[in-house]
């Protein structure tokens, strides 16, 4: 009896952030679908530099927590002030409910600086490894 397993590799791989390499070619080869809200991108800058971008249209600056608590980064948007706007919707495709969503950050990665512009929340995420970790030349000499 053959039964086909689909992994959601995407959640995975954006829910461990930092483990990119190993996911390099997985979406590619088995395709995958994340549906989950709000949307979100992770952005490699550089080898050891990345970005996450939120979508948080509708959300003021101060309805957005992000917590870092041992390796789980948590972004929560709360409104405080719900349905600013008075009247009828015709329709409303605009989402503005609460979130909350949590990712996985691997060994050394270090959360810098969140900013809100044109409704998106970028949080920049670095990895930083130990001096002691490094690969270090070792010098070899004659006697």
């Amino acid at each position: 009896m053959n039964q086909l397993v689909r992994l959601d590799s995407t959640s995975l791989n954006r829910a461990l952030l930092g483990f990119d390499k190993v996911f390099e070619n997985f979406e590619n080869r088995f395709g995958t679908q994340n549906t989950s809200y709000p949307p979100y991108n992770i952005l490699k800058k550089t080898e050891d530099s990345y970005e996450l971008q939120l979508a948080v249209s509708g959300f003021e600056p101060s309805d957005i927590s992000v917590e870092l608590n041992q390796s789980i980064l948590t972004v929560k948007g709360e409104h405080k002030q719900m349905e600013p706007y008075t009247g009828e919707y015709l329709h409303r495709g605009l989402a503005s409910r609460n979130f909350v969503r949590s990712l996985q950050l691997a060994e050394y990665m270090e959360v810098g600086v969140g900013r809100i512009k044109n409704g998106i929340l970028f949080v920049e995420i670095k990895r930083v490894i130990p001096e002691a970790l490094k690969p270090r030349t070792i010098q070899v000499t004659a006697e």
